[in-house]
């Protein structure tokens, strides 16, 4: 069995981020916040439903941040992209999930 550290890197994974990655990243930030933004604007755009859905947005990417950072040190420490990916990625499905909870279509 080899060592995980010296498992080959997947291409652009390994170093610094190359320019796509970022933008794939940025992209999927804004959509987990968009998806908030929608959710608050559903539910009668108050200046509080915005509130409470943009401080949810940070709650969500503190604490599934925290632990995805955790298991990125362990499973894939010298690839920070891989962990910035899936941070990103999940705050996409937790915008499109509450998105879509507001209007019952899940």
């Amino acid at each position: 069995m080899s060592n995980l550290s010296q498992v080959p890197a997947a291409g652009g994974m390994k170093g610094p981020m190359s320019r796509l990655w970022r933008g794939l990243i940025v992209i999927l930030f804004a959509l987990g916040l968009l998806g908030h933004l929608l959710a608050a604007s559903a539910i009668g755009g108050s200046r509080m439903a915005y509130t409470h859905h943009v401080f949810g947005f940070f709650l969500i990417l503190v604490v599934t941040g925290a632990i995805i950072v955790a298991l990125g040190r362990w499973l894939w420490r010298d690839r920070p992209a891989v962990t910035w990916l899936v941070v990103s990625a999940v705050q996409a499905i937790f915008g499109l999930i509450i998105y879509l909870d507001r209007f019952h279509i899940a």
